[in-house]
């Protein structure tokens, strides 16, 4: 099932049962499953996704509560749940994450799973910045990597919105 919602950075396409999220998609999303896969539309579902990305975009919220199920592998999964642990506001590298992880060396590794997370925002993988601070890849564009960062600045530190 799946259903879409209408955000500041575009329609995002919730996908799972109703309630717990598989997969939540920017309409151009780097490597989006095809739309047939989700099942019918029900755009009165996932409720709680619903409120919380409303609140989320309108400043209201800094961290999801979300039953979640994002089909990956065991180390995605383990980057996935660290990438959950990354503040409000705040960003980390793709090696501070690999050394977090326990090896340095995996930083490569973590680019990569970090770039086939299914649940954008709600798994915050726009979080991850370049070793310097630089904004690097993101399967929603990096307007929208900007726009999200932007957005969790407090109001007196944020720029002009970019949609």
């Amino acid at each position: 099932m799946y259903a879409v919602l209408a955000t500041p950075v575009g329609d995002l396409t919730m996908v799972g049962d109703g309630r717990v999220l598989r997969g939540l998609y920017f309409p151009d999303h780097a490597r989006r499953p095809a739309i047939e896969t989700f099942g019918h539309r029900d755009d009165l579902a996932f409720t709680d996704a619903r409120r919380q990305l409303a609140e989320y975009f309108a400043g209201e919220r800094t961290a999801f509560d979300l039953p979640l199920a994002p089909p990956g592998n065991e180390f995605q999964r383990s980057v996935w749940r660290l990438l959950g642990t990354i503040p409000y506001g705040r960003t980390r590298s793709y090696g501070q994450l690999a050394a977090e992880l326990g090896d340095p060396g995996l930083a490569r590794a973590v680019g990569a799973a970090n770039g086939r997370n299914p649940i954008s925002i709600v798994v915050p993988c726009h979080r991850v910045v370049g070793h310097d601070g630089s904004l690097t890849g993101y399967a929603g564009g990096l307007e929208r990597k900007a726009f999200l960062l932007q957005l969790e600045q407090p109001a007196g530190a944020r720029p002009p919105t970019l949609f």
